[in-house]
């Protein structure tokens, strides 16, 4: 059975293309969008099995749509895609729960295989560049660093804060409530004598955390 597909990008041009690309790979398109709340309209319209999402859209933005087709429509699987090759979307893809991300440029295959994978649960291949980014995210350095006393869970959170991830995205990728995100963040800046969340983020990233 073809997977059941919304193509979601703001330009026409982008659509028409990955229609042509999909073409024939047992993918079926029922619908397309050209922002996030179309997207959102149409995903709980139609329930399709994948949303192929661009990230930069009006309106609403890809990583808004995903955080609310997440909360409202949790069994359709989303895939992120951009141009712009900023490591900061990888990181809030993971942490919003996208089941891949690719730059718009990857081969066609990349593209039919993730949806495929996508559409059956599977996770990204393990040189999948969204797979990596979320191991790195998860991951809890041992907590010696430099003699800074943080715990483990606050050199996880560190590492989300150098990724420049806001508290809500933080705490979906941790699994903990906002409330607590701030706590470990203000214990954070606390110990390691910074003021503010770039110094910390600075901090991180000299000592290749991020």
């Amino acid at each position: 059975m073809a997977v059941r597909l919304i193509l979601v990008d703001d330009q026409q041009v982008i659509r028409i293309g990955f229609a042509s690309l999909l073409a024939g790979n047992d993918i079926e398109i029922i619908a397309e969008a050209a922002n996030g709340l179309e997207a959102i309209e149409k995903t709980k319209q139609l329930e399709p099995d994948v949303v192929l999402m661009g990230v930069g859209m009006p309106e609403m933005d890809g990583f808004d749509a995903l955080e609310t087709i997440g909360a409202e429509a949790p069994g359709v699987k989303v895939i992120l895609m951009s141009a712009y090759e900023n490591p900061t979307y990888l990181s809030r893809a993971a942490a919003l729960g996208a089941a891949d991300f690719l730059w718009k440029d990857a081969p066609a295959e990349a593209f039919v295989d993730a949806i495929h994978r996508a559409a059956r649960g599977e996770e990204p291949p393990t040189d999948s560049l969204l797979r990596q980014v979320r191991a790195e995210l998860q991951s809890r350095p041992a907590p010696s660093l430099d003699g800074v006393p943080l715990t483990k869970r606050e050199y996880q959170v560190l590492r989300h804060l150098a990724q420049g991830l806001s508290n809500r995205e933080i705490g979906m990728s941790l699994n903990m409530s906002i409330g607590t995100v701030k706590e470990h963040t203000e214990n954070i800046l606390r110990k390691l004598d910074v003021s503010d969340r770039t110094e910390a983020a600075v901090w991180a990233v000299r000592r290749g955390l991020a």
